[in-house]
């Protein structure tokens, strides 16, 4: 065999020897398991739903299903009256409207700038003995200062409740805590249905009076 055809030999072999090697290397460079660049943890996690949370801006809370849909005491038609007159068409609140109306206070409350108010239930009212609640509908002065106690002078986000101190229109103290859209005002009262927007306040429903100290 001349030395010419033992060079093509063993140019055959390497090539032979070769080949095998280039195709791993494509098959690596292709295969997306083996690149890691669409594994299942990823597909999962791009499927995966986002968790769903309530805007913070809008009403919360089990009372809010109580109020109408529509009209005058709906969460549209309250936005659009001052905190009194929105009171009124509430029909959870009639109590709380005859109160406001025996203290002379649903000018003082229509007329507030950017105020919030803590507004009891009617089954916040029937808590209290009817002939304890009698004699305060009665005494004006003690009337006003219970109610004045449920009002801040200013407009409360959900997020200032997590752990507040505020000064109240009758220069009482009120403090809330909780979190996730349960709170607690006093450390007595539950808001039931919290965020609900008037023209010149924002509500926070409540299922206690908040009795101030003597």
């Amino acid at each position: 065999m001349n030395s010419r055809h033992l060079r093509r030999v063993a140019v055959a072999v390497s090539a032979a020897a070769l080949l095998p090697l280039a195709l791993t290397a494509c098959s690596s460079d292709s295969d997306p398991a083996a690149s890691g660049s669409d594994s299942g943890a990823d597909k999962a996690a791009s499927s995966a739903p986002a968790k769903e949370t309530q805007p913070m801006d809008e009403p919360f809370g089990p009372a809010c299903a109580t109020v109408p849909k529509d009209g005058a005491g709906s969460f549209a038609g309250m936005a659009q009256d001052p905190v009194a007159t929105a009171a009124s068409n509430n029909p959870a609140l009639s109590t709380l409207v005859t109160a406001v109306k025996q203290a002379g206070l649903v000018d003082t409350l229509n007329s507030a700038e950017n105020v919030t108010v803590f507004a009891p239930t009617d089954d916040a009212f029937a808590k209290i003995p009817k002939a304890d609640l009698d004699k305060l509908l009665a005494d004006k002065a003690a009337l006003t200062k219970v109610l004045t106690s449920h009002v801040v002078g200013e407009k409360l986000t959900p997020s200032q409740l997590d752990k507040g101190s505020f000064d109240t229109l009758a220069k009482t103290q009120l403090a809330t805590s909780g979190s996730d859209m349960t709170y607690t005002v006093n450390d007595s009262s539950k808001v039931v249905c919290g965020n609900v927007p008037t023209a010149n306040a924002t509500v926070y429903i409540i299922d206690t009076v908040l009795m101030p100290a003597a």
